[in-house]
């Protein structure tokens, strides 16, 4: 039998109890601290100076609203997660991998938690350094609208604005949800006969009414929205819209057009958040059924944009979120080169043709096929958080896909953002090849008809593991 304590034996162990339980107390309030959601923003201008190669046109001037880059890093238990879009074209290939490993290192993180995604604005840039290289090794001194002086520009820029905001995130309390039918903008740009072939392509500014008189067609009315807070203020807003973004281009005056103006509408409704836009599967959907390219509807479009992210921001349900509520997961897929890239053939036009746009337009198909020849996979990437799903995929992908991601998992919100890495174009459905139609032709998409299997394999296992 042991000896009862004494008082002063007693008192020792009362101040070693007392100790440890204020250091489980502080151990405590670290881990809750550190278990905190928090959320780091960034946003810098992009728009090509005066004198500038777009994708289409010398930059002429530039006008009141410039072109953005901007996203978040979101930093949870795992490592950060950046997503980032930007008013351009696209970016492509080695210009893609570029981005990505920029933001990565900025934000202390690793290259498959990176999503980066374009617009698709037509007066904007393009960007594509595969391109470039293929070009001035054939002897092409200017290498035109894949000229890299501007995107190099704007990776340094991008990384100290990324390096800057991770130096002081906030934190996110809650992720709030909500969706809205855009009305009377979105329409099919694939208008089909009996037969089930493409009779004729209602692109983004159609002048014949027969043409805007066809039904709307197969698209995804909703603009979808999901929010950071913290407590009662919004952090930030992402949109997600599956749709051309062409009014009107070819002026030389670098635009976000109608999507950029209806994010600078809400950004000015909502000021506290910074209002980040991404283009959905939009590759066979454009605003052609309710726009004859007349400078006005630029602003209609806008408008009638805005006012369905608003009702999508009035209907937002908010839950609170920890960081164990975010999570992040990745597919690489190898996507299958269209059979009629022809590797010598093109080598060959790029060296032997003086018509620089003609060495253009083959250099972006080169540079797709050799990549995916030497082993090149996309990464197919899924942002998880409270029931809300964002799937990130490459190129100018059908809206169908974006469908079968919403059927598959409808006790999820699942949102899809698509023109990731620009190198593959076009993206139909496998049927969509046997129908005729510029998004699928050969000067439109460079990926086979078997890319429907893999893209969609790679959606499901994201969607169900």
């Amino acid at each position: 039998m042991s000896a009862p304590l004494s008082s002063r034996s007693f008192a020792v162990c009362s101040v070693r109890r007392l100790i440890l339980l204020l250091l489980s107390i502080l151990s405590f309030q670290s881990f809750a601290a550190a278990a905190d959601l928090k959320i780091a923003l960034f946003d810098i201008d992009v728009t090509p100076r005066v004198g500038q190669e777009m994708a289409y046109d010398t930059v002429v001037r530039v006008d009141e609203l410039t072109l953005r880059a901007r996203g978040l890093v979101l930093f949870g238990t795992g490592r950060p997660v950046v997503l980032c879009a930007v008013d351009w074209i696209g970016i492509a290939n080695e210009s893609h991998d570029r981005f990505r490993e920029t933001l990565a290192g900025a934000a202390g993180t690793t290259v498959d938690r990176v999503a980066v995604h374009t617009l698709h604005q037509h007066d904007a840039p393009d960007s594509d350094l595969t391109s470039e290289s293929l070009l001035r090794d054939a002897g092409h001194v200017n290498p035109g609208r894949y000229d890299s002086a501007l995107t190099r520009d704007v990776l340094t820029r991008l990384a100290t604005a990324v390096q800057r905001a991770c130096d002081s995130p906030q934190i996110v309390t809650h992720i709030g949800r909500g969706a809205a039918d855009v009305i009377d903008v979105a329409s099919n740009r694939r208008i089909l006969d009996d037969n089930g072939n493409v009779k004729a392509v209602r692109y983004t500014a159609t002048r014949d009414p027969k043409l805007r008189a066809e039904p709307v067609g197969v698209i995804d009315p909703e603009v979808s929205l999901l929010s950071f807070w913290h407590d009662d203020q919004p952090l930030a807003v992402l949109s997600y819209y599956a749709c051309h973004p062409q009014s009107y281009y070819r002026t030389g005056v670098p635009s976000p057009d109608f999507p950029g103006i209806a994010r600078f509408v809400r950004q000015q409704a909502v000021p506290s958040a910074l209002h980040v836009h991404f283009n959905g599967a939009g590759g066979n959907i454009g605003a052609g059924k309710y726009n004859d390219g007349s400078p006005a509807n630029r602003v209609q479009l806008a408008l009638r944009l805005a006012d369905g992210m608003q009702r999508a921001w009035e209907s937002t349900q908010r839950i609170a979120v920890t960081a164990e509520s975010l999570g992040w997961n990745s597919v690489a897929v190898a996507l299958p080169p269209a059979l009629h890239l022809d590797e010598q053939a093109m080598r060959t036009a790029i060296a032997q043709t003086e018509d620089r746009k003609a060495a253009l337009a083959v250099a972006d198909k080169l540079a797709w096929l050799l990549r995916c020849q030497a082993g090149h996979k996309v990464d197919i990437g899924m942002l998880s958080i409270g029931d809300s799903r964002v799937l990130h995929l490459p190129g100018e992908l059908f809206v169908e896909y974006q469908l079968a991601a919403k059927a598959a998992r409808q006790d999820l919100n699942v949102m899809m953002a698509a023109y990731g890495d620009y190198g593959p174009g076009y993206i139909g459905t496998e049927v969509a090849y046997t129908q005729g139609g510029y998004e699928t032709s050969e000067r439109a998409s460079d990926v086979a008809p078997e890319v429907e299997h893999v893209l969609m394999q790679a959606i499901q296992k994201l969607l169900t593991d």
